[in-house]
């Protein structure tokens, strides 16, 4: 579904991912590992066409269905981003408008997607707040982001992201803002869209406990590099990187149980 090949992005002289290789197949969870710096959240800007100030990808392609994304315009970008490519951010309830209401701007997002009514995109937004298993979806679309928990409006953004049933969703750092039980939930609920629509997940996280609870296959990065990756069982059991195993020393638990050993 979507391949990454030989990817290298350089900010002016200073390279932040170096011949960076990777493939999703469809439903596929693939977790990027490391500590901050280390070019997670690079990868998946660079997916979007979304680099921040002067970056620029220098080397290498992004396919997404054998269409090359680097040589898309940006109208064609726009397009595919929210339909076709999903972003969850690592604190969405900073990215939501925090003087329009839920509703307003969760049917607006749809709006500007797909030609539909307004009673069609708030029933499809109620759909889907239902799906995340919010109570009182009514009074969540009536309510401002400030008036939300930061569980509840990450949900929010989970739920819109989804709503295109988009074929890829980019998580960075969903659930690093939460505390651990609504970390559990939130990390289930994301498996759960997974499983129902076979969407291919690329998360970003420094916390490899998460990785390992929900992935496919895991990317150990560091300095703009992949220094080791291989499914749960061989980076979790029989890794042997210096800093991979630094990374599973710091695992907490989730649902009182390790997720190593």
């Amino acid at each position: 579904m979507l391949k990454m090949q030989d990817v290298t992005v350089r900010y002016d002289d200073k390279i932040a991912l170096e011949h960076f290789c990777c493939s999703i197949k469809q439903g596929e969870i693939v977790s990027l590992v490391g500590e901050s710096g280390s070019g997670k959240t690079t990868v998946i800007r660079a997916i979007l066409g979304l680099l921040s100030g002067n970056g620029k990808i220098t080397e290498g392609d992004i396919l997404l269905e054998e269409n090359s994304l680097l040589k898309m315009t940006e109208k064609e970008m726009q397009k595919f981003r929210g339909k076709r490519i999903a972003m969850i951010f690592q604190d969405s309830s900073a990215v939501l408008n925090p003087i329009r209401t839920i509703g307003s701007q969760f049917v607006e997002y749809l709006r500007y997607h797909e030609k539909i009514g307004e009673k069609e995109a708030w029933k499809r937004s109620i759909e889907m707040l239902e799906m995340m298993h919010l109570a009182d979806v009514e009074n969540i679309m009536k309510s401002y982001p400030f008036q939300l928990s930061g569980g509840m409006c990450q949900r929010v953004g989970i739920a819109m992201a989804m709503s295109l049933r988009p074929m890829l969703l980019l998580a960075d750092e969903p659930t690093s803002a939460l505390d651990v039980t609504t970390q559990s939930q939130i990390v289930k609920q994301m498996m759960e869209i997974n499983r129902k629509y076979q969407t291919g997940i690329v998360m970003v996280t420094h916390n490899l406990g998460v990785a390992a609870y929900m992935s496919d296959k895991i990317i150990v990065m560091r300095d703009g590099k992949i220094i080791e990756e291989g499914n749960r069982e061989q980076i979790l059991h029989h890794s042997v990187n210096e800093y991979t195993r630094s990374l599973l020393g710091a695992i907490p638990t989730m649902d009182g149980e390790r997720y190593v050993g």
